[in-house]
């Protein structure tokens, strides 16, 4: 890792190298965090099974497991975890890096917890964006595996970390939680020029908000954080621009950067026109080219790609990375 200032201290970057293709070998120490987190300590009255295989895999975080020790567990809800566990350790182990174990996921569907999907999001991430300093390009990355809270206010839209906006409580209040309509809660900053600098001293606490206002820095750093993970992933150039709308515009390609995108754009495909309700769930337009045309599908001729992104009925964003890898016209690329 480079010598810039450090953030996401949390997700473990610091007990990986990289690889001479600047990818994340699955290393010993980062599988034998997994074993050392509060939720699979076992407690006091914890079986000796439990008990054992957990001192084990601490020992050895490669150790194999065999189902009949995980199901001697003798508590359901241990037993179900360890279960889970296991099979993230196996699946991270049957690949070099920590890139192809979730290109193999994307590529086949594979079922994971999310939790476990959003933590190897922001690690492989962390790499992507090491010795990035731009505060706003860190904090837009923050919506590739933390769900946020979206409200518009007099033209403003701005959105907050929704586990951060949940764990608010009797805090006191602050102007961001009025404007999101919420009683009460922590102080919440907007990023700004003015307290940029101290994101990597508080980004592991996710109490930054964003403006995703149009032709302001916030679309734009999401654009460039997807750029970076195309690149990273793919190893395909691509710019990508927000848009204000699409307005005679044929589709050839489109899309959505979450669930509810996906939908606005099939029925968008079919001929529909979203009424305002929907409209104004559409809160980010980008357009995608690639830098060389034979990465292309050939059949798109260099018509441009549409990105979408929408929020939930009640205002939520969860964006899904593993669109911007499955979902690309690109010609080359297939999983293995």
């Amino acid at each position: 890792m480079s010598e810039g200032r450090d953030f996401w201290l949390s997700c473990g970057h610091h007990l990986l190298d990289r690889d001479a293709d600047g990818r994340l070998p699955v290393a010993d120490e980062f599988l034998k965090a997994y074993f050392a987190r509060p939720e699979l300590i076992p407690p006091a009255d914890a079986c000796a099974a439990e008990r054992g295989m957990h001192c084990a895999l601490l020992e050895d975080s490669r150790l194999l497991i065999a189902p009949s020790q995980v199901g001697a567990i003798v508590d359901a809800d241990a037993r179900e975890n360890w279960e889970l566990m296991i099979a993230w350790r196996d699946h991270l182990m049957r690949h070099d890096t920590l890139e192809a174990a979730y290109l193999d996921i994307v590529g086949h569907g594979r079922k994971f917890p999310h939790i476990f999907i959003n933590q190897l999001v922001q690690v492989i991430l962390r790499n992507v964006l090491d010795g990035c300093n731009d505060a706003f390009v860190l904090r837009a990355a923050e919506l590739f595996f933390r769900p946020q809270k979206l409200t518009r206010r007099d033209g403003t839209l701005l959105c907050a970390d929704e586990e951060t906006v949940d764990a608010m409580g009797s805090q006191p209040l602050s102007p961001l939680i009025s404007l999101l309509g919420l009683p009460t809660g922590p102080e919440i900053d907007v990023l700004n020029e003015g307290n940029a600098a101290t994101y990597w001293e508080r980004s592991d606490a996710f109490d930054l908000a964003l403006d995703l206002t149009g032709e302001l820095r916030g679309l734009t750093a999401l654009g460039d954080v997807m750029v970076r993970w195309v690149s990273h992933l793919l190893a395909v150039n691509v710019e990508i621009v927000p848009v204000a709308e699409l307005r005679e515009v044929t589709l050839k390609w489109y899309l959505g950067l979450d669930a509810e995108a996906t939908r606005m754009g099939d029925a968008l495909w079919a001929g529909e026109i979203l009424d305002e309700v929907a409209q104004a769930r559409l809160v980010g337009l980008f357009r995608l080219s690639f830098a060389n045309a034979a990465d292309m599908d050939e059949n798109l001729a260099g018509a441009p790609t549409y990105l979408m992104m929408a929020t939930t009925k009640d205002q939520s964003l969860r964006l899904k990375p593993q669109n911007l890898v499955s979902g690309l016209p690109i010609r080359r690329w297939a999983p293995t």
